[in-house]
């Protein structure tokens, strides 16, 4: 049977104290309603349908470039009311999951499993809760199917003792919603529809409801306010630290760790506190990561070390290399094999080759630098004249002095020497010296200024 996603998005999440929409906030970098559309599209390649609301039109936006289905739901009367605005949207034929925008956690082996007991027609996801005050609880009959959910306030003191509760994240055959929705009611205290009458309604059928545990409140943990969202943080990402170390890496302390993205990495690296991966990362063997440090969208080979407080950005960084403290490596920059960046160095969308150096407080950007070069303190390319970038050439065994500005567009010629204090406004040779200091002068009797006495 096909599968259509119906994800439930249209809450104003008031207790965010927001004017974004709740389902946008971020978990690891990604939005709430992101995490439950990825997982929708590792299991159907059919569109998924998005039922929105309050700020709708921010999330419209925001996913744009996405195939979705977008369903409004203008007044918030309820999950089974929001599942009528979508019915025509629903195939009959299909095997409807249902999901909601704020339980971003859910993973992709637990709703494999509710899908398969949807053979039935009709399953439903529970877990039970240490303390499941205020939720409703699942009755079983005696064959362990779903028999009936009653809710908190309607249950009997045995039934309270109950501690599994449902989810509402169910798998429901399209043809059985098509024929419930509408017969919803909305005669309770709150005047609204609930997709959970649809339980008593199968139930009358005769229908079996198989009902599926997860053993991991977290997966199915809804975000409400910043506290939640915070803790659902904590736990994403320590999930992350257990894949982690499960795999062979070895982190100072997993509690202080941010993956925003996808990190892979090789044998015996190592990740110091605070170090935050976004996008797709990833480390070779061996790599080393300093505290403090944040790396988007790069690869390190192995055996790179990362010093304490450096960024790298879209960045490839060659075997051995050895980049920071305080160092920034901003995007499409490719560092060679053992090349050393060192503090207060900032590399901007240029390609350094093997062996080469940049050690101290120096800006190379739109630059193309060979092997076993060496760039003294200070130095900078002025690479942008207020309109145009333009491009500094060094060749291989090039010896850059301290405090050099290289005015681009300018090619230093292989095994070249530029002395300290030089600028360079034209091509040098192969092998020459350049130098272009101003003659230094030795003043006798030099009286330097001086304030008055008397003067604040």
């Amino acid at each position: 049977m096909n599968l259509c996603v119906c994800i439930l998005a249209a809450g104003q999440g008031k207790r965010m104290y927001s004017r974004l929409p709740k389902v946008l906030h971020r978990i690891a970098g990604k939005p709430l309603v992101g995490h439950v559309l990825d997982a929708a599209a590792v299991l159907t390649d059919s569109l998924p349908v998005v039922i929105y609301g309050h700020g709708g039109g921010q999330l419209k936006d925001y996913y744009a470039d996405r195939s979705v289905v977008w369903i409004e739901q203008r007044e918030q009367l309820g999950t089974g009311h929001a599942l009528q605005q979508a019915l025509p949207a629903l195939p009959a034929e299909a095997l409807i999951l249902i999901l909601y925008g704020d339980v971003p956690l859910l993973s992709v082996e637990t709703l494999r499993k509710l899908l398969d007991a949807a053979a039935s027609g009709f399953s439903l996801l529970t877990v039970r809760l240490a303390d499941p005050s205020g939720y409703g609880r699942i009755i079983r009959d005696q064959d362990g199917h779903i028999a009936r959910i009653v809710e908190h306030k309607d249950a009997t003191s045995a039934e309270l003792t109950i501690n599994e509760v449902n989810t509402g994240i169910m798998a429901v055959q399209g043809r059985l919603l098509h024929q419930w929705l509408p017969r919803l009611g909305n005669q309770n205290a709150q005047g609204e529809y609930y997709l959970t009458d649809c339980v008593e309604m199968a139930v009358e059928s005769g229908l079996q409801i198989i009902g599926v545990e997860t053993q991991d409140p977290t997966e199915v943990t809804g975000v409400n306010n910043r506290l939640q969202l915070a803790a659902l943080e904590r736990a994403y990402q320590r999930a992350e630290a257990e894949r982690l170390m499960s795999g062979g890496v070895t982190l100072m302390d997993p509690a202080r760790l941010d993956v925003r993205g996808k990190l892979s990495c090789g044998q015996d690296v190592l990740i110091d506190i605070n170090a935050v991966f976004i996008g797709e990362v990833s480390l070779g063997d061996g790599v080393v990561i300093g505290p403090n440090c944040v790396i988007t969208s790069s690869t390190l080979e192995a055996g790179v070390e990362v010093f304490a407080n450096t960024v790298i950005d879209n960045a490839q960084i060659g075997r051995g290399a050895r980049i920071g403290p305080f160092a920034r490596i901003r995007p499409e920059t490719i560092l060679g094999d053992d090349v050393h960046i060192g503090n207060f160095v900032e590399i901007k969308k240029s390609e350094i080759r093997s062996g080469s150096k940049v050690n101290h407080l120096s800006y190379v950007g739109d630059a193309d630098i060979g092997r076993a070069v060496n760039v003294g303190a200070g130095t900078i390319t002025c690479n942008y004249d207020g309109g145009h970038k333009h491009k500094t050439v060094i060749e291989d065994d090039v010896f850059i002095g301290s405090d050099t500005q290289l005015v681009a567009p300018v090619t230093v010629g292989r095994g070249a020497t530029i002395g300290a204090g030089t600028t360079v406004t034209e091509n040098v040779e192969p092998g020459r010296l350049v130098i272009s200091r101003v003659r230094q002068k030795s003043i006798a009797g030099w009286q330097r200024p001086r304030k008055p006495q008397n003067a604040q």
